[in-house]
């Protein structure tokens, strides 16, 4: 019992240091690319520093056996916290969160091709939902197309949910390689594909590191990467499937939450629907496909 209220516990703050990086990420200040090239490296250095502390197994042969997978999946993530980043800067937190919480739905969709699922009357509701829910949260409901920096990053937090959902099909084709190390690897790729992105593509003047950005930084990448992951691969081995999939949106929750309290981006009535109709179809699909793996 003492193990099982640890490990929700321990998932339960992962899901808050999840949902708090949108707030952090709009104090950087440094481009999104670098951002995430440093979120990569120093998520990485972490679970190597940890996987030496407690002896970890890092089999390399598992690896060797999943590059490909690893790779792909890694340059994904990369991408993905670029696009996402970005999201963030053209668009309220909120809205970019939501955006991001559509992958569930192209994963349902994909999957009959990609993995060989049905899609069921089931999924097909909840990817209609999701939909009207995306339409609530883009303002067409309220009588307004976005427009500028808001359509921007509408796209690009949905572009980031293209990615995302990619990782999941492709982590879906590893074989017999633990969290930990499928992890440690991806962050590694990560960092390194996008390194040349980001030397050639941004600019990085010495006046962008101020102290607080230098400070950020790191803390995205040590407490947001190293130590949320840590604390969610070591939970969900202790928590039941289901329980991990309904705690999970306690990240976007939380998201949107501190984006209302510490950016003042309230939702109105509209996103708020929004909100409900995405969260809802995405917690019921996950639900739904947990529980049919038992």
């Amino acid at each position: 019992m003492g193990k099982n209220l640890t490990a929700k516990a321990s998932l339960i703050a992962s899901m808050f240091i999840f949902g708090s990086i949108g707030i952090f990420v709009n104090f950087i200040g440094l481009p999104s690319g670098f951002i995430a090239f440093s979120r990569g490296i120093i998520g990485a250095a972490c679970l190597m520093i940890f996987a030496l502390i407690t002896k970890t197994k890092i089999s390399f042969k598992n690896i060797k056996e999943n590059i490909i997978y690893l790779t792909l999946s890694g340059a994904a993530i990369g991408f993905n916290w670029i696009l996402l980043f970005e999201a963030y800067r053209y668009t309220s937190v909120s809205t970019a969160t939501l955006c991001y919480y559509m992958a569930p739905v192209f994963v349902m969709l994909v999957s009959p091709l990609f993995l060989g699922e049905r899609l069921t009357a089931l999924k097909l509701f909840c990817i209609v939902l999701s939909l009207i829910g995306m339409f609530f949260v883009s303002g067409v409901m309220g009588g307004q197309m976005p427009q500028g920096r808001e359509l921007i990053g509408i796209i690009s937090g949905l572009s980031a949910a293209v990615l995302y959902a990619t990782v999941i099909i492709l982590n879906k084709k590893l074989k017999d390689i633990s969290s930990h190390n499928t992890t440690l690897v991806q962050l590694g790729v990560a960092g390194l594909v996008i390194m040349p992105y980001t030397l050639l593509a941004e600019d990085l003047t010495p006046d962008l590191f101020s102290p607080l950005a230098v400070c950020l930084l790191v803390c995205v990448g040590v407490i947001h990467t190293g130590v949320a992951y840590l604390l969610y691969f070591g939970a969900v081995k202790g928590v039941p499937a289901q329980t991990v999939a309904i705690f999970s949106y306690i990240d976007p929750a939380v998201a949107i939450a501190l984006a209302a309290l510490i950016l003042c981006q309230k939702m109105n009535v509209f996103s708020s629907i929004g909100a409900i109709l995405i969260l809802s179809s995405a917690i019921l699909s996950e639900i739904k496909n947990k529980q049919s793996q038992f």
